[in-house]
């Protein structure tokens, strides 16, 4: 007897709670089809090395000594935007050191150097990041990137390559898929309600211009109306006060409890965040839906998602060589300790051992007591654990209702569903295709999800992504040939509440005389925006610094000021 959907759905859910699933898909796809894949290098044994000292161990032979003004350790957003900005202030003597094989952190892309994704798919795809928002005036430094990078027309246009294609997004819920991601199908009025109640606070809360982006000018925004009294500073203690409830308790006391709302915003919160509505700070929940301008006129994005913008700075920063006419970003250079000798900072790697004036910090925060034991950080930061994964399909699937667009997402699911990583490339073949598949793992603590991440084998990811996608597509699992998976142990810090108190101690801090931190971390949140802000902050410090000559020899009156702090 064939089975009816409603059986087959029943099946499916009670697949995802089975401890592993058979290598064949329990016989979801045709006989004999074999769907192949991998784990891909995270970068996790090169941290793991650092971790438990064993490259200290193995670099006691000699090494390259190296001469710069500025050391920046970590060659994602922030180290890159640090190097940008202090080219642009004429401070060209600087060395950049990464860890991995590629520049872009946590915005790194599938490329064109033995991933077998791209050998099947002959597309790049995102492993990370994957849009930037169009900005507003407010991202000073964002809006220059773009304009150096063609991007943004000397004439405010967006080159039209950039902008996503329509159709943009579109959610598959009762059956069928729907343009657009508000779940407002079949929803009854009385949550329709709810839904155009949240629309107005969220309007009231975006026109106080406590919520930014980058959160820097929200900030001083809520600082200046505290200080100003009244009732301004009433209405900041009032956006303050959110952040000591978590978005479920916020919701709840707002009498926002429609299914389909809440749905909706923790799909939020767990895109930017990877943190559900019980984890996230009910500020950081608002700030998702009140920084942005209502109408979004974007995103921005590529095929290889924001890696774009990683590769491109890159190749610029890159065009000019350092002091000793090598090149100023290495890669491969894992960064194992940072001392303080005499008036100078020594960065150790493997390779090299740089001799600096000033260091720039442009890693996650909590490896940094790793490398530089005499630091103590101001906070502890909780990070979210994600997987992505790529997902090549040799032929499309069944589709009913609205057609594949760039976005795409499953109602119910504890994924946040696959962007069409070719929905750019007009013109080009659309077979094979690359879905890139998203998942924050927020139903076990951060902890707990990581040795959870390290002890799953990847044919469970790959039978839990072909259950995911049946869910839409019934047929999936006869049209893919490969998955390779991308597991991030600590994707992002996530914004719990007492963020802004932590965020408070982080405003003016720094590790030590000489040191400059350059990371998202600072804000709690992980936008491209809030990384490239830090970085130019982080940039302009060390240029106070050293100066702007480039010379590697910081003044007298400096070093007797580095020492007295």
């Amino acid at each position: 007897m064939t089975p009816s959907r409603r059986d087959l759905l029943k099946s499916l859910g009670a697949m995802a709670f089975a401890p592993t699933l058979a290598p064949a898909l329990v016989g979801l796809s045709r006989k004999g089809h074999v769907i192949a894949g991998e784990f891909i290098a995270d970068g996790s044994r090169a941290g793991h090395a650092v971790r438990d000292g064993s490259l200290r161990q193995g670099a006691r032979g000699a090494r390259r000594e190296l001469r710069t003004s500025v050391a920046i350790v970590g060659g994602g957003m922030g180290g890159l935007s640090a190097a940008w900005q202090l080219d642009a202030q004429g401070m060209t003597d600087w060395l950049l050191l990464e860890m991995d094989a590629h520049t872009g952190g946590n915005a790194r892309a599938a490329g064109p150097d033995g991933v077998p994704l791209v050998d099947a798919a002959r597309i790049r795809a995102p492993w990370g990041a994957h849009y930037v928002p169009v900005p507003d005036a407010d991202a000073v430094h964002v809006r220059r990137l773009f304009r150096e990078l063609g991007v943004l027309s000397a004439t405010g246009e967006w080159d039209e390559r950039t902008l996503c294609h329509t159709p943009q997004e579109r959610l598959w819920q009762h059956g069928r898929w729907h343009e657009g991601l508000e779940p407002m199908d079949a929803i009854n009025a009385a949550d329709r309600a709810q839904f155009a109640r949240f629309d107005a606070r969220i309007d009231e809360l975006r026109a106080t211009r406590m919520f930014r982006v980058p959160s820097a000018t929200g900030h001083e925004t809520r600082r200046r109306a505290i200080a100003a009294g009244g009732a301004a500073a009433r209405t900041a203690r009032a956006v303050e006060e959110l952040d000591t409830l978590t978005a479920d308790a916020w919701m709840r006391r707002e009498g926002f409890t429609a299914p389909a709302l809440r749905w909706w915003v923790e799909y939020g919160t767990r895109d930017d965040f990877g943190a559900s509505l019980q984890q996230a700070s009910a500020w950081a929940a608002v700030h998702y839906f009140a920084a942005r301008e209502s109408e979004e006129h974007g995103p921005l994005t590529w095929p290889e998602g924001n890696d774009f913008i990683a590769q491109a700075l890159t190749r610029r920063l890159m065009a000019r060589t350092s002091r000793d006419g090598g090149p100023r970003i290495h890669t491969g250079a894992v960064a194992w300790q940072i001392a303080r000798e005499g008036q100078r900072w020594v960065v150790d790697t493997p390779q090299a051992r740089i001799v600096a004036d000033a260091v720039i910090w442009a890693a996650p925060m909590f490896v940094l007591p790793r490398v530089f034991p005499a630091v103590e950080l101001p906070n502890v930061l909780e990070y979210a654990p994600w997987v992505v994964a790529n997902v090549v399909l040799h032929r499309m699937p069944d589709e009913r209702g609205a057609p594949l667009a760039w976005d795409n997402v499953i109602y119910g699911s504890p994924s946040l569903g696959y962007v069409n990583a070719g929905h750019q490339l007009l013109g080009r073949p659309t077979l094979p295709a690359v879905w890139t598949w998203y998942h924050a793992v927020v139903d076990r603590p951060a902890a707990e999800a990581r040795q959870w991440l390290l002890q799953r084998p990847w044919t469970e990811w790959r039978d839990q992504i072909v259950q995911d996608l049946t869910r839409a597509h019934p047929d999936i699992a006869d049209c893919i040939t490969r998955i390779d998976v991308m597991r991030w142990g600590h994707a992002m810090a996530r914004p719990m509440p007492g963020l802004l108190h932590r965020l408070l101690r982080l405003r003016d801090w720094q590790p030590a005389p000489g040191m400059f931190v350059a990371h998202a971390d600072l804000s709690g949140m992980s936008l491209f925006e809030e990384a490239q802000w830090h970085g130019v902050t982080a940039a302009m410090r060390a240029i106070a610094l050293v100066g702007k000559s480039g010379s590697g020899r910081a003044s007298a009156a400096r070093e007797d000021q580095e020492e007295t702090g």
